[in-house]
């Protein structure tokens, strides 16, 4: 308990150690000489000196050129410092008795004592964690700084770093889905109710009468109030809701909100026995309602995909949360949660060799080995295209099917057959941010850049949130194109820092804009993540269905980056 009214420099100083020594705080060096100088700086009472152009200079190394309208990195650096801190305060740092947060909208840092938290309510009066501010003020902002901060960092990408080669669609009503609410008390309960987010995204996404925003700004979006969200991501409706499961029920209360009146405009409450078909089929009927409550005012929608009688699960709950464990991996892959993936997953096609979506999402684990390099075995490409074509041929209108083929049919040297299948999701799943993510790669890295990109920049208005898979795309399409501005804000804005393709693509980028040092940090970081990928680069870069004078502008980049580049074979 503390009775100071603000913490003193040696406890900031601490707090700041235990962040940066923390697994959970994943940023680049930069981003933790950033923290420790606007901290320093701060505590040294040089606090009004803190702005962009000081920050670039003594942080960031850029000259006294530097021009902050020109070059957002500083804007972009202090986005990712308020998300990593942010994240790091939702985990290893909820015991922290000192919290520091950095205002949106300066650099200067503020400090406080964390809450002193009350006694928990029962789950069915209070869902969300209820706590009582010792230090109210201090605290309350800082913790709102660190819950809207990470929402909207997305804007600084704007029209004018990114350069846009075509235009962005207009989005339809936008729908944002707060994550649910957990009302029980087993870890069964908890998985559905983060789960059934991932699972109402994918099937409001079906309708083409309205957007969804994806997954990640979902969650990230989870403490922001009506106003904000309206405002900041102009989000027209928001559907929340709880769900609980005990030994043999399920039960799902979901509400609609309009965010313009306030008023719910949709209400349901759903309670089944708990089987794995009314755990798929209450996300199925809640999007069909949504959708015609939100498509025009007399609720038709003009094209109604039918969901809920699509090929479902087979009735085993192990089998179907196998299936969701999909979902937080596809978030943050990472080689260890593959690894356990892969094995669930062949266990559970084994067993079910129907079961569509399974399949699908198993192809996608294959394909990893080869994207990234993941717990690689032989055969992967061989295995990835099996298994998505098995989930076509056994429910041949699953998007995830769909979407996996294409993408392994990438992989496998195939870009023709990808694209058709891409199409074909596509037409299903218009609105899916991550079908709009892995159909812009497919389509910008085998030539088709201006489509690709524009794929990738609607699933980015869709799903802000989500940079590190979209962004690193962008980042690389945006570098073949050769346009280093939006290439240079895209890899900034991505925290893919575990794939190492995001090295290598850093790299060339930093290379081709006068970033020596800065290429080469990332180069060395790239060969040692990967080191056979260099080796095979050609092979590498072939496997991508990279053309070949694209192929070379890759090539010129890692050579200014100071690698050593093998020949091109003599094939080409």
């Amino acid at each position: 308990m503390q009775d100071k009214a603000e913490p003193t420099a040696p406890e900031i100083r601490d707090a700041v150690e235990r962040i940066v020594a923390s697994e959970d705080f994943k940023v680049p060096d930069r981003v933790v000489s950033f923290l420790r100088y606007v901290v320093d700086e701060t505590l040294e009472g040089r606090s009004s000196g803190i702005k962009a152009y000081s920050v670039a200079i003594d942080v960031f190394g850029r000259d006294e050129t530097f021009d902050p309208q020109s070059d957002p990195v500083v804007r972009i650096e202090a986005a990712r410092l308020r998300r990593a801190l942010e994240r790091y305060y939702l985990t290893a740092g909820t015991g922290d008795p000192v919290v520091i947060g950095l205002p949106k909208g300066g650099y200067v840092p503020c400090f406080g004592y964390r809450f002193e938290p009350r006694e928990s309510l029962p789950a069915e009066v209070a869902p969300r964690a209820v706590v009582v501010p010792r230090r109210p003020l201090a605290i309350v902002l800082i913790l709102a700084i660190l819950a809207l901060a990470v929402p909207f960092s997305w804007i600084g990408y704007d029209a004018v770093t990114r350069n846009t080669a075509t235009a962005v669609p207009r989005l339809e009503p936008k729908v944002l889905v707060l994550p649910f609410s957990n009302l029980g008390a087993e870890d069964m309960s908890a998985a559905y109710a983060v789960a059934i987010t991932d699972e109402l995204v994918g099937a409001l996404s079906r309708f083409q009468e309205i957007s969804v925003f994806g997954v990640q700004t979902s969650r990230a979006n989870g403490g922001a109030n009506v106003e904000q969200l309206r405002t900041e991501l102009h989000a027209e409706y928001l559907l929340e809701g709880s769900a609980r499961t005990d030994t043999d029920h399920v039960r799902v209360s979901a509400r609609l909100i309009d965010t313009a009146t306030r008023a719910v405009v949709w209400t349901s409450t759903y309670e089944h026995e708990l089987t794995a078909d009314a755990l798929f089929r209450i996300p199925a009927e809640t999007a069909a309602a949504v959708a015609g409550a939100v498509a025009q005012p007399d609720g038709v929608v003009f094209h109604r995909p039918d969901i809920a009688d699509g090929k479902g699960p087979p009735d085993d709950l192990e089998a179907y949360f196998c299936s969701l464990d999909y979902y937080p991996y596809r978030n943050r892959p990472d080689p260890e949660t593959h690894y356990a993936l892969r094995a669930c997953l062949e266990r559970t096609v084994g067993q079910f060799p129907t079961y569509a979506t399974a399949l699908a999402m198993l192809s996608f684990v294959y394909v990893d080995e080869l994207r990234h390099g993941f717990n690689r075995k032989e055969g992967a490409v061989v295995r990835a295209v099996e298994a998505a074509r098995r989930a076509v041929s056994v429910d041949h209108d699953n998007a995830r099917g769909l979407q996996a083929l294409a993408t392994a049919l990438f992989f496998a040297g195939k870009p023709q057959e990808a694209f058709d299948y891409a199409d074909r999701a596509l037409a299903i799943n218009p609105n899916d941010s991550d079908l709009l993510g892995q159909a812009g790669q497919i389509f910008g890295l085998s030539g088709q850049k201006t489509r690709g990109r524009a794929l990738m920049e609607k699933a980015l208005l869709l799903n802000p949130a989500k940079e590190g898979f979209y962004q690193g795309n962008l980042a690389f399409v945006c570098y073949l194109q050769e346009d280093y501005a939006c290439a240079t804000s895209a890899i900034e804005q991505s925290d893919a820092y575990q794939v190492p393709t995001y090295h290598g693509i850093a790299a060339i980028i930093y290379a081709q804009t006068g970033r020596v040092e800065e290429a080469r940090k990332e180069a060395a970081a790239f060969q040692r993540i990967a080191p056979d990928f260099i080796q095979n680069l050609w092979g590498e870069l072939s496997a991508r269905n990279i053309p070949y004078e694209d192929q070379l502008l890759v090539a010129d980049g890692l050579r200014k980056a100071g690698v050593v580049v093998p020949p091109a074979p003599a094939t080409h």
